[in-house]
């Protein structure tokens, strides 16, 4: 009998063996086969060592402690705070003006291998800017507006793919490395302490005065200030060829685990009670971890606003509009919540501040500006200004929905106008494949402006400039087949700014009377409608070198007035419009008109109400030319 029970419990402890045998081998089946553990779900853990190093010494408005736990990336999706993900990897990291504070490890970001994106903008992160070395996926670095020191690191100029770099506002020292990769669009340095001649490569002579300006020991062509006798800048040297060799911790660590895995199979073999206790143990602890798992923050990934909210209302700011506020009553009403839980994708970054597409959880979609540097501004003279531009309705003004008013965080709710701004659809893949923007819808948008701005001026008395940010990026278009439908943007925000000095952010500092410090009007409206023309007229973008003359696009004006006073009139004109001769007439007419809107003297600058008539009788004209051709 006891023999017989024996020979049963043999049989079960053998076949729990063999049953943990199996569980051990599925285990090395799955990890030959590629597949990452469930219980970890870290694919590569580096990376979040990386991250681990900034979240422990850093403080933040947003508890990264709290957000940051667990794997980063979970196939595609990040719940981590700023941080997105593909195909298992970090490539995006944004923490922005969540009042970081604190330095950086030099190298943390080195670990990011497929890193595209890095903003780390308007914090208070001092010591040196992150070593950069061997990131070559990387195309747009924000470092702007923080208390970084010591200087801008060589390395960078081996970063094959960089297309942004932002380091304006900052504390960097000496000599700006000689940055010549093509692709380089936009670059800042401006407000920092650099010094000696700006490189003479033909990326940084292109870019204009304000990248660099506010360096009071920094000269070269584009500040107009000639270099005295500057010892040699540091010598260049050659960043070394990018490589991402396999991670030799990574392939000691698979070797430790499948002798892990076999020291397992051998025990299971041995002392299978052994087994089923460390498998139930496995078990539970998993168990436990897909618990905490669940319980982690976000959905999907975290968005732009999504965890701010906790910092705006704990506060504890006693002027915080706990509601936005709304001035059409007869449209779907969304609240606070719903928008912070709105996705939300960047549209642009201007002086004023960050816009975003927000589409909310009904479908809908609106544009929302985060408005930068006005803390100082009383939450009295913010709601009256939005109430007056809110209830400003006009076809071509952009509808402002609502506002959100905190000591800390302004925002503006817009109607989202889907086809993006003038200045994409003047300037944006130019070249054989581009559909040329004709000449009646060039008039007709110019004519949806006037009547904007002719709006504005009559509804507005009381602003001394009551646009004074119109630039082509402030026109949105909104197109229905060969018809544009234009709005303006961005408009009435001259009273918020708290000095002459912050005014500098805003199209109306182009004017000759604010560079003289004179004061401004209307008129200065006018001067900024005129470059508009011109620019619609000429297809060239302000800032860029003109061909022919000593002259920049900045100074559109002087360059068309010399055209003219030389009787090479057309050649100023679009090479996409230059064929449409039937319509010489009204454009060499509307360059008049826009001479005349840019003159440097604002008194003798037409008036709105004047401008409009004209460009319509320009219309009417074409129109009658038209007609005439057809009926022939």
């Amino acid at each position: 009998m006891l023999i017989s029970s024996l020979a049963v419990i043999v049989a079960i402890t053998m076949s729990l063996a063999a049953k943990a045998l199996f569980l051990v081998s599925a285990v090395v089946v799955i990890q030959f086969s590629g597949v990452v553990s469930q219980a970890t779900n870290e694919y590569f853990p580096d990376e979040r060592e990386a991250l681990m190093q900034i979240r422990d010494i850093v403080n933040a408005t947003v508890d990264l402690h709290k957000n940051w736990t667990g794997p980063p990336c979970q196939e595609d999706v990040s719940k981590w705070f700023g941080i997105t993900c593909s195909k298992g990897h970090i490539i995006r990291i944004v923490l922005e003006g969540i009042e970081l504070t604190g330095s950086f490890p030099p190298a943390f970001l080195q670990k990011i291998a497929f890193l595209n994106t890095v903003s780390f903008k308007n914090n208070s992160v001092f010591g040196p800017i992150p070593n950069l070395t061997g990131l070559i996926h990387l195309e747009s670095v924000f470092f702007s507006q923080n208390n970084f020191s010591g200087s801008i690191p060589l390395d960078y100029i081996g970063l094959p793919n960089l297309t942004v770099l932002e380091l304006q506002e900052n504390s960097l020292g000496g000599h700006i490395p000689p940055f010549d990769q093509p692709t380089l669009t936009t670059f800042n340095v401006s407000y920092n302490h650099l010094e000696g001649p700006i490189p003479e490569t033909p990326v940084l002579q292109r870019f204009p005065e304000s990248s660099y300006d506010h360096n009071s020991h920094l000269c070269g062509l584009p500040l107009g200030k000639v270099c005295p006798a500057f010892p040699p800048a540091p010598a260049t040297a050659t960043a070394p060829p990018p490589h991402i060799s396999p991670n030799p911790s990574k392939e000691k660590k698979k070797g430790l685990e499948i002798w892990g895995v076999a020291l397992i199979v051998a025990a299971a073999t041995l002392v299978p009670v052994l087994v089923m206790v460390v498998f139930l143990c496995y078990y539970r602890k998993s168990q436990r971890k897909e618990a905490t798992t669940g319980q982690q923050t976000g959905e999907g990934s975290v968005e732009w606003a999504e965890k701010r909210r906790h910092s705006w209302e704990s506060r504890g700011d006693p002027e915080r509009t706990v509601a936005l506020e709304f001035f059409d009553k007869d449209i779907p009403v969304f609240d606070l919540d719903d928008l912070l839980r709105a996705s939300a994708e960047v549209m642009g970054k201007g002086k004023l501040g960050t816009t975003y597409k927000a589409t909310l959880e009904s479908g809908s979609a609106v544009a929302v500006k985060r408005l930068k540097d006005l803390n100082g501004l009383s939450k009295k003279e913010f709601v009256q200004q939005m109430q007056l531009l809110g209830k400003t309705r006009h076809e071509n003004l952009v509808e402002i929905v609502s506002f959100y008013y905190s000591k800390e965080e302004k925002l503006v709710v817009y109607e989202f106008v889907p086809h993006g701004s003038l200045f994409e659809l003047l300037h944006e893949n130019r070249g054989a494949a581009r559909v040329p923007l004709n000449w009646s819808r060039r008039l007709s948008i110019i004519k949806d402006i006037a009547k904007g701005l002719t709006f504005l001026h009559q509804s507005l008395p009381s602003h001394k400039v009551p646009h004074a940010n119109l630039k082509s990026s402030n026109v949105l278009i909104h197109s229905t087949g060969q018809n544009c439908h234009s709005k303006l943007v961005d408009f009435g925000f001259l009273p918020l700014l708290p000095s002459r000095k912050s005014s500098e952010k805003l199209a109306v500092a182009k004017s000759p009377e604010f560079a003289l410090g004179k004061k401004l009007t209307q008129k200065a409206d006018v001067y900024c409608f005129g470059i508009i023309i011109l620019e619609v007229i000429t297809g060239r973008i302000p800032g860029e070198a003109s061909p022919g003359i000593n002259a920049t696009v900045e100074d559109l004006s002087d360059w068309v007035r010399t055209a003219v006073n030389n009787d090479w009139s057309t050649d100023v004109l679009d090479v996409e419009i230059v064929a449409a001769r039937e319509g010489h007439d009204e454009m060499l007419k509307l360059t008049g008109i826009a001479l005349e809107c840019t003159d440097t003297t604002p008194e003798k600058r037409p008036k709105m109400t004047e401008v409009l008539r004209r460009i319509q009788e320009i219309e009417d004209m074409g129109e009658k030319q038209i007609s005439g051709s057809e009926a022939s």
